[in-house]
């Protein structure tokens, strides 16, 4: 399992999605996610509205490329109609370990035209899988309640489909209820699943422990 950090590896929650995060995560070898949206022309990160103090997406990737890093990269897309200008960028930076998730459903269908890694979304409000059959992943969260289980994680590996899961501290959760759930088969020794923590050192140990 490969454990990224939510939004860069911070400390301070002011740190998120901040190039002081983006550093902490990367020299550290360690993937992230990250949210894009458009601004003045530019492509940046921003959870919520962009404005002028919003990082670049070509400064995020400069970042991940000067550490060498080598995690996954989840971008989150807030916006429509961005394929090209990212198509662009992430062959600019020779961004190849990362994925496209949580468009809408509408511009998922150009994501994919344009041939895009892309992950779509299961949660407990969303039953229905986009494209599940050409899909190259799942981005599996719950916003309530550990609603799943391990059999519904195997599923989707047995379908080839790798499996990006949200931790539960992301909704202010006990995060071990799920850390738990995946040591108790050994669900965190498979190469194909991803785990998006706020905490990604803290997981690292966790799962390290026998």
């Amino acid at each position: 399992m490969e454990i990224i950090s939510h939004r860069g590896y911070w400390i301070d929650p002011q740190e998120k999605n901040t190039e002081a995060a983006f550093i902490r995560s990367f020299s550290k070898n360690i993937g992230t996610e990250t949210d894009i949206r458009d601004y003045k022309g530019e492509l940046v990160i921003a959870h919520d509205i962009a404005d002028e103090n919003s990082i670049l997406a070509r400064t995020f990737f400069e970042i991940y490329n000067q550490f060498n890093c080598t995690g996954t990269l989840a971008l989150n897309i807030k916006a429509d109609g961005l394929q090209a200008p990212l198509m662009e960028l992430l062959q600019a930076h020779h961004i190849t370990n990362y994925f496209v998730f949580d468009m809408s459903v509408p511009d998922l269908l150009h994501y994919d035209r344009h041939g895009f890694i892309y992950y779509s979304r299961r949660s407990e409000y969303e039953t229905a899988v986009s494209k599940y059959a050409e899909c190259n992943g799942i981005w599996l969260d719950a916003f309530e309640s550990l609603w799943y289980d391990n059999t519904l994680i195997r599923k989707f590996i047995d379908d080839d489909k790798k499996v990006a899961l949200v931790s539960p501290e992301l909704h202010k959760r006990d995060p071990e209820t799920l850390w738990n759930l995946l040591k108790s088969e050994n669900l965190h020794r498979l190469p194909n699943i991803i785990l998006c923590t706020d905490l990604p050192e803290v997981a690292t140990l966790f799962f390290q422990e026998s």
